[in-house]
């Protein structure tokens, strides 16, 4: 996402923060952003330690909803799609506004409204499908979006929300990623994947099955258009930047 998104960090104050904290950093995408749009110590803190051994300078393995930090240690917190996988994204809130002195910025998508225009007709209607089942059955909230509710909760104030949609194309000349979904999708290996979790939510096995019959036949189709060239895709997806103060 950062390659191209970095505007939605834009007021964030990132030129005059001192101590920035990154939750569930992962591999430390944002991290490295932050740190080049900061001059702050940027700590990025995540649950797995074989993620963070990617991630160069200060990191730290740590729950979001437990931050081995003190009150007050940072001027801004934030995190980038961690609270969708959360069961308690309150919770971790929580800390973040408990670690934090002046600042709090979480990043988070709605995955219920991705939207997907395609020159294969079908894959559009299929990928919505696709992705319904797919949230009936997390455990989690993926859609969450905008948390202002949150952030009140946890007693921050001056809450803001600002949408931002991140944008993903594929078009000639095809990367070596878009080549390789190309092929997932008509192996059907994507929805086999996923398979487990679909069939956690009110989809039927039979119901399973069907998508991905379809599901490879569009894959095929989207291969054929691939090698004449013809094939475009475009993809949005809604992340919404929510900001408190503490």
């Amino acid at each position: 996402m950062w390659d191209d998104s970095r505007e939605a960090l834009a007021g964030l104050e990132l030129d005059s923060r001192e101590q920035v904290l990154d939750v569930g950093a992962g591999t430390g995408a944002l991290t490295r952003v932050l740190r080049e749009q900061s001059p702050a110590e940027v700590v990025a803190v995540d649950a797995d330690p074989t993620l963070l051994c990617r991630v160069a300078g200060s990191c730290l393995v740590g729950d979001a909803t437990g931050l081995p930090f003190r009150a007050g240690t940072f001027d801004l917190v934030t995190c980038q799609a961690l609270l969708i996988n959360l069961p308690d994204p309150g919770r971790a809130v929580q800390e973040f506004s408990r670690v934090s002195r002046d600042c709090v910025a979480v990043v988070e998508p709605d995955n219920s409204a991705v939207s997907i225009e395609s020159t294969v007709d079908e894959e559009s209607h299929l990928a919505r499908r696709a992705r319904r089942w797919y949230l009936q059955g997390l455990e989690t909230n993926a859609s969450l979006g905008a948390v202002r509710g949150l952030f009140e909760r946890a007693g921050l104030t001056e809450v803001s929300v600002r949408r931002y949609d991140h944008e993903r194309t594929v078009e000639p000349p095809y990367s070596q990623r878009a080549l390789e979904g190309a092929r997932r999708k008509a192996s059907g290996s994507g929805l086999t994947t996923d398979r487990e979790t679909i069939l956690e939510g009110e989809t039927t096995v039979e119901e399973f099955d069907e998508l991905r019959q379809a599901w490879r036949s569009m894959g095929r189709a989207v291969t054929e258009q691939m090698q004449k060239g013809s094939y475009r895709q475009r993809e949005v997806v809604p992340f919404f930047v929510t900001v408190g103060q503490v």
